[in-house]
């Protein structure tokens, strides 16, 4: 991507306060700064577009706002991220300045910036709706667990998949290297409407994956293959790595 297509890009992460593993998780601290602001200052760091964050809750607006990035509320009740990233859309970029959006998740503090400037590549394709990421299976336990989602995908290149189908289950079969699904998206802007716009689809609700429902729709996504699994915090345990790893690089 070039320095014009970045001007266009806007980097949006979704922070809901709802989490029954781990309350209040955009304002865990961290190294002494909320979880949602370490995750902002690493897409700063990424220089892939302008940031906001869109939240549900004023407390976490506050926190976000007096870390110096733009925040946006939004509904409480939203279904899906994606819905809480198209209402962020909507608000922070009425004029449709912005041509792609990256949906960076916010329990991802210690992801690196190079990876989420990764989920732009399979864009400069023109015929690819949504671009996302995968690694590597490498743990044999991982291939098997279901918590775990795989790209079943056509290679295009050593570093980038045409997605045919993402699942829970061990697949493909048969030899060869299996892929973990990383949920950081980047959309089109014309592609995240789209998506927004369809029902649930089939596909979707069996497997509760919902990217399914563009793949069903016809749309394209394309996934680029990255080195690392970026650490999701959902439980303490993963609060209490986060915070080690964080600690380790300061």
């Amino acid at each position: 991507m070039n320095s014009d297509n970045l001007d266009k890009t806007l980097i949006l992460i979704p922070a809901r306060m709802a989490s029954t593993r781990l309350p209040g998780k955009p304002l865990a601290d961290i190294c002494g700064l909320p979880m949602i602001v370490q995750v902002a200052l690493r897409a700063k760091d990424a220089k892939a577009g302008r940031i906001v964050v869109a939240v549900d809750h004023q407390e976490v607006l506050d926190a976000v706002t007096a870390a110096g990035f733009e925040a946006v509320m939004t509904r409480v009740d939203h279904q899906s991220g994606s819905d809480r990233i198209y209402e962020a859309l909507l608000k922070s970029d009425p004029e449709g300045k912005a041509e792609i959006i990256i949906n960076v998740q916010g329990d991802l503090p210690t992801i690196e910036p190079e990876t989420i400037r990764a989920a732009l590549r399979p864009l400069e394709n023109p015929d690819v709706d949504i671009a996302t990421l995968t690694v590597e299976i490498e743990d044999e336990e991982e291939k098997l667990n279901p918590n775990v989602v795989k790209v079943v995908g056509s290679p295009l290149s050593e570093t980038r998949l045409k997605a045919l189908y993402f699942t829970r289950a061990t697949a493909p079969h048969g030899k060869g290297p299996l892929y973990h699904h990383i949920g950081l998206y980047a959309y089109r802007r014309a592609a995240l409407e789209k998506f927004v716009s369809l029902p649930p689809s089939t596909l979707e609700k069996r497997e509760s994956l919902e990217q399914l429902r563009a793949l069903e729709a016809g749309m394209r996504i394309d996934v680029e293959i990255v080195k690392s699994v970026p650490l999701g915090v959902d439980t303490p345990a993963d609060l209490e790595k986060a915070r080690r790893l964080l600690a380790a690089k300061a």
